[in-house]
């Protein structure tokens, strides 16, 4: 079963936002279960405090890093990253999940972005579009992304192509 991880630099506050995120983790978690996928899963952690912006992000980058599990499949969410399709995004996580990729994380970055120690390990770079969004609002479409790559998966008619 492949570990599905939401990291992400600052924690998000009670409100719709968060009830949304947590209602498509629990669609997520549930479509998951007959398709060896579990999750997603939120890993949250503190803004650095460091001056320099460099600074703060090699600090942000070692404790994402850190904390995910060994062997993990990293996507970088940046705005460098790639545009993709819901259906090639499903089959990214399809990809993974059928090579026996122990956890895939979707990567968060602080205001700042991320740290290069991060995007040098990173095994893929996605974009949510062009535009920049605030993270309460990226963790939504990640995790909507996350469930309705599932339902394409399990051929479920959310996702109408």
């Amino acid at each position: 079963m492949m570990k599905l991880l939401i990291s992400a630099i600052g924690r998000q506050k009670a409100g719709p936002e968060t009830d949304l995120v947590a209602r498509y983790q629990d669609r997520a978690q549930k479509a998951g279960r007959n398709l060896g996928l579990n999750g997603p899963d939120i890993l949250e952690f503190t803004e650095s405090r460091a001056r320099k912006t460099a600074e703060r992000k090699a600090q942000e980058a070692e404790q994402t890093l850190t904390a995910l599990p060994t062997g993990t499949f990293i996507v970088a969410l940046d705005e460098h990253g790639k545009n993709m399709s819901s259906e090639d995004f499903a089959k990214l996580i399809d990809r993974e999940r059928n090579q026996g990729t122990p956890a895939m994380a979707f990567c968060l970055g602080g205001p700042d972005g991320h740290g290069q120690q991060l995007l040098g390990a990173a095994n893929a770079k996605l974009a949510l579009g062009a535009m920049t969004w605030p993270h309460q609002i990226a963790r939504i479409l990640l995790s909507e992304q996350i469930y309705r790559a599932m339902t394409i998966l399990s051929g479920h008619p959310y996702h109408r192509s």
